[in-house]
């Protein structure tokens, strides 16, 4: 997915989100709430999309973590500063979430911005992603 496709569908996510076009109610919830480790949450996306946020240090390890379900799969990959940090598939099993994840060093996600784009094998496919920076 070139960077432009990416800013726009994160836009898009962003959008859909705060417009609470979800499906799922508070007890279908893919991913809770990050806490106060968290720097970005998405609780709730159907088919490609992704995210943009700003905030993180690179004094601390990165975890990027995905659930999905609905049968298929989705292939995550996390930019940082215009270079591509990580990349993985996560299966998303019918009626039930799978959960893929990915710790990042120390010094690996830059200072500022990072993008995290999904792109899903089906339109269909319910997701969930959250970053954080643990203590």
């Amino acid at each position: 997915m070139r960077r432009t496709q990416l800013a726009l569908t994160a836009l898009a996510a962003l959008g859909a989100v705060a417009a609470g076009t979800g499906s799922a109610s508070a007890d279908d919830v893919l991913l809770p709430h990050p806490g106060e480790d968290g720097l970005l949450w998405v609780p709730e996306q159907t088919g490609d999309g992704g995210a943009v946020s700003a905030g993180a240090s690179p004094y601390r390890r990165t975890v990027l973590t995905v659930a999905c379900e609905g049968g298929g799969s989705v292939q995550v990959t996390m930019q940082s500063q215009d270079t591509q940090v990580a990349e993985f598939s996560v299966d998303c099993p019918a009626g039930t979430a799978g959960v893929g994840s990915v710790t990042l060093d120390p010094g690996v996600v830059q200072w500022g911005s990072f993008g995290v784009g999904v792109d899903a094998s089906a339109q269909t496919i319910r997701w969930a992603l959250t970053v954080t920076q643990p203590r």
